[in-house]
C-alpha cells in the first residue's frame, strides 16, 4: 500500500513564500487524493504488489492505463517536490552543483531565467525540472503527471506549476510564485545530493 508521506518541516514552515493553507491543501488534500486513488487502483490486478517506479513506468507504456499512471506520477512527483524546498531556502548553492550550472548554462543567472522560463511558459498544469540527462544538467517541463522518471533522466529538483500549488498565495501570478520559490524555498543542499547521487550511478 502506497502511502502519505509527511511533510519534512512543519505546515507553516515555508510562510509568508508558500502557507500553512497552501500545504493544508496541497499536501493533506490533493495528494493524498492522488495516494488513495492509486491504492484503489492497485489493490488488485497487474499492478498489484509493485513498487512505486514500476508502476509508473509500466503503466506509462500502456494507454489503457493512463488513469493509473496519472495517480503513480502525481504521487511521485508530489513527494520529489516537498523534498525540493526548506524553510529558509534558497541561497547559495553548494560548490559542485554551482560549479556544474555555470557550466552547462553559462552561468547562475542564466540557469535561473531558463528555469523560471520553463515553469512559467508551461501551458496549463505541470512541472519545472532541473534533470541530468546522463551527461549534463538540462531544463524540461512535463505536462499534468509527466515525470523525468519515464523520459531516462534523473530529476534533481522540481517545481510545481499546477494551480493548487500557488493560487492561495499568488492568487494567477504564477512568475511570482516561481521567483519566490527559486529565491527563497529551494533546498540546493538536497539537489546537490541528488547531483552527486545521478554522477554515482552513471
Amino acid at each position: 500500500m502506497f502511502k502519505l508521506p509527511e511533510l519534512p518541516y512543519a505546515p507553516d514552515a515555508l510562510a509568508p513564500y508558500m502557507s500553512a493553507e497552501t500545504l493544508e491543501y496541497h499536501h493533506g488534500k490533493h495528494h493524498k487524493a492522488y495516494v488513495d486513488k492509486l491504492n484503489e487502483l492497485t489493490a488488485s490486478g497487474p499492478f498489484h504488489g509493485l513498487d512505486l517506479d514500476t508502476v509508473i513506468r509500466e503503466s506509462a507504456q500502456d494507454p489503457a492505463q493512463k488513469v493509473l499512471f496519472n495517480q503513480a506520477g502525481q504521487h511521485w512527483n508530489h513527494s520529489f517536490f516537498w523534498l525540493s524546498m526548506k524553510a529558509k531556502g534558497g541561497g547559495a548553492i553548494p560548490g559542485a552543483l554551482e560549479k556544474q550550472l555555470v557550466a552547462d548554462f553559462g552561468s547562475l543567472d542564466a540557469f535561473k531565467t531558463e528555469f523560471r522560463n520553463a515553469c512559467v511558459s508551461q501551458f496549463g498544469s505541470g512541472w519545472g525540472w532541473l534533470v541530468h540527462d546522463g551527461e549534463k544538467l538540462a531544463i524540461t517541463k512535463t505536462a499534468n503527471a509527466d515525470t523525468p522518471l519515464v523520459h531516462g533522466q534523473t530529476a534533481l529538483l522540481t517545481c510545481d506549476v499546477w494551480e493548487h500549488a500557488y493560487y492561495i498565495d499568488y492568487r494567477n501570478m504564477r512568475p511570482k510564485y516561481v521567483d519566490a520559490f527559486l529565491t527563497d524555498l529551494v533546498n540546493w543542499e538536497r539537489v546537490e545530493q541528488r547531483y552527486q547521487e545521478a554522477l554515482s550511478t552513471r
